[in-house]
C-alpha cells in the first residue's frame, strides 16, 4: 500500500490508509489508546483498540508506521480547529520504525518560552513544530513564486560564483585562503553586486537569482550573522520607475497567492522621499501601518530621492581610507540623479542618488537602485569616496568593462529571511531561517565554528596568531 499524507485524510473517508509520521500525543483511555499522528502535513487521531499490538509502548516522538480505516468522528468528537478534525483513522496495523530517547526541548508548542541556545543547539527537533514547519514552507513557496514571476516576464535564473574577490565595498569580508595559490585569498560575496552589473554589460538584459550573501556584521533582531538570502534581480534599458512597477506588481501579486490572509493596507503603494521620512517619522523606513496591533495588515512602501553621500566615518564605511569626507549612502555604484550631476564638482552633499528602498511594516526589506555605467562618472565616485590607488585599483575589472560599450541598467534586492520576518511577524529574522546561526555567530547544531587541524592550516600556509 502505497503511503498517504496526512493532510490527505479529510478527503479519503472510508479508504484504507497507510500513514508514516511521529507520536505528538498520547492519550490513554483504558484499553483503548489514542495518539495523534505528525508529518509535515499536519496532524490526525489514531486509535488503537487492544487488537493491535504494539500501542502501548508508543511515546512521545517515536516514528510509525500505521495502517487503518479512515473514519467520521462522532459529532461529539469533532476538533473544528484542526483540518482534519472531522476523521480518525482506526488502526489495524502498527509499526515502530524508530524509538525516540525523551527530547531535550519539546515541540508541542510554539517555542517561544525555550531557551534560543537550546533550541539552535537541537535545531532538527526545533524544526519538527508546527509554526516552524509553516515558516520554512512559506519560504518555499515564496522563493518558487518569484522564480515563476520572473520567469513568465523574461528573466533568467543566472548563478554567479561564492568564491570572488575581496574588495571594498562596506562591511567586512568573509575571507577563504586558496590553496593553490598560498598567501591569496577569496571572499565570500557580500552579493553578487559586481557580477550582476557585468551580466549587464554582457547583453543579457534580465537576470535574477535566489542568492547568499555574506557579511560579516553584527546580529540583531532583523538581521542575522553572518548569511542571507535576496531575490536578486537586474535590468537593461529601465528607468527607477520601470524597476519599482516591477516589484511592486511581484510583491502584490506575492501576497494575493501566498499570504491571502493578509492584506495591504494602500495601493499604490506610498512613496515618500528621504528627507519627508526623516522630517515626518523620524526614521527611513517607516511603519504606515494603520493599526499596529493588527498582524494581518502589511504597509509597503517606496523611500526614493536619497542623497547620494552621507558624512563618512569607519563605522559607516568599514573600508574607508579616512581621508575623505563622503562615503555612499547606498553603495558606490549608485548612480547619481542626472540633475545633480555637476554638484560632484561643486557640492556633493546635495547629489541625489536614484536609490530605492521598499520598506514593509518599518523594516527595510530591500534596496537598490540605477547604477552607473559610465566609467568617468564611476572614477568620480571613487576620488570622492576616498579610495587611493590601490582602493581604485580593485575595480580595475568594472572599469574595464565599462569601455565596452555597457547599457544603462538599474535593479532591486528584497531580502527573503527579511520579507517573511515582517510578514509573519516574528520575532527575530531566526525564526524564518533552516539553521541560523546565534546571536553570538555560532551554528550550535555543527558546533561551528571550530578549531581545524594543524595540517589544514598548514597546507593554506598559515599560522594562528594567539591573543
Amino acid at each position: 500500500m502505497k503511503r498517504t499524507s496526512v493532510g490527505d485524510i479529510k478527503n479519503l473517508e472510508g479508504k484504507e490508509v497507510e500513514l508514516a509520521g511521529w507520536v505528538h500525543a498520547r492519550r490513554d483511555h483504558g484499553k483503548i489508546i489514542f495518539i495523534d499522528l505528525r508529518d509535515r502535513t499536519g496532524l490526525v487521531q489514531i486509535v488503537f483498540t487492544p487488537a493491535v499490538a504494539g500501542a502501548v509502548d508508543l511515546r512521545l516522538e517515536y516514528l510509525i508506521r500505521v495502517s487503518g480505516l479512515v473514519k467520521k468522528r462522532p459529532d461529539s468528537m469533532v476538533n473544528d480547529k484542526l483540518p482534519n478534525g472531522a476523521y480518525e483513522v482506526e488502526a489495524k496495523t502498527l509499526e515502530i520504525m524508530n524509538a525516540s530517547e525523551a527530547t531535550p526541548i519539546p515541540v508541542d508548542s510554539d517555542g517561544y518560552d525555550i531557551n534560543e541556545e537550546s533550541r539552535m543547539k537541537y535545531r532538527y527537533l526545533d524544526l519538527r513544530r508546527e509554526r516552524m514547519q509553516r515558516n520554512i514552507r512559506l519560504r518555499h513557496e515564496v522563493s518558487q513564486f518569484m522564480r515563476s514571476y520572473l520567469t513568465e516576464r523574461g528573466f533568467w535564473e543566472i548563478e554567479t560564483p561564492m568564491l570572488t574577490k575581496s574588495t571594498p565595498e562596506g562591511a567586512r569580508d568573509f575571507l577563504v585562503p586558496s590553496r593553490l595559490q598560498p598567501g591569496k585569498f577569496y571572499a565570500l560575496p557580500q552579493s553578487p553586486q559586481q557580477y550582476k552589473q557585468l551580466l549587464m554589460v554582457a547583453g543579457f538584459e534580465k537576470y535574477f537569482q535566489i542568492a547568499r550573501c555574506f557579511r560579516d556584521e553584527d546580529p540583531r533582531a532583523d538581521r542575522a550573522y553572518g548569511e542571507f538570502t535576496q531575490l536578486d534581480l537586474e535590468m537593461s534599458f529601465v528607468t527607477q520607475e520601470d524597476i519599482l512597477a516591477l516589484a511592486e506588481d511581484l510583491f502584490t501579486k506575492l501576497v494575493e497567492k501566498v499570504f491571502p490572509d493578509k492584506h495591504i493596507s494602500q495601493s499604490p503603494w506610498p512613496r515618500i522621499s528621504h528627507k519627508e521620512a526623516k522630517a515626518k517619522y523620524g526614521s527611513d523606513k517607516p511603519d504606515l501601518r494603520k493599526e499596529k496591533n493588527n498582524p494581518d495588515e502589511l504597509a509597503f512602501a517606496w523611500v526614493v530621492d536619497f542623497p547620494l553621500f552621507t558624512e563618512q566615518s569607519e563605522e559607516d564605511f568599514f573600508h574607508g581610507s579616512g581621508s575623505a569626507k563622503f562615503a555612499p549612502s547606498h553603495h558606490m555604484f549608485t548612480a547619481p540623479h542626472p540633475d545633480d550631476i555637476p554638484l560632484l564638482d561643486t557640492d556633493p552633499t546635495k547629489v541625489r542618488g536614484l536609490q530605492h528602498d521598499l520598506v514593509l511594516n518599518g523594516y527595510e526589506v530591500g534596496g537598490g537602485s540605477i547604477r552607473i555605467h559610465e566609467r568617468d562618472i564611476q572614477e568620480k565616485i571613487f576620488n570622492l569616496i576616498g579610495f587611493d590607488e590601490h582602493q581604485k585599483g580593485e575595480f580595475t575589472h568594472m572599469l574595464e568593462a565599462f569601455t565596452y560599450g555597457v547599457p544603462p541598467h538599474g535593479g532591486i534586492a528584497p531580502g527573503l529571511d527579511r520579507f517573511l520576518f515582517a510578514v509573519l511577524g516574528e520575532k527575530s529574522i531566526r525564526e524564518v531561517m533552516a539553521f541560523p546561526a546565534s546571536a553570538g555567530g555560532q551554528i550550535s547544531v555543527m558546533d561551528a565554528p571550530s578549531d581545524v587541524d594543524p595540517k589544514q592550516l598548514n597546507e593554506l600556509g598559515l599560522d594562528i596568531k594567539k591573543k
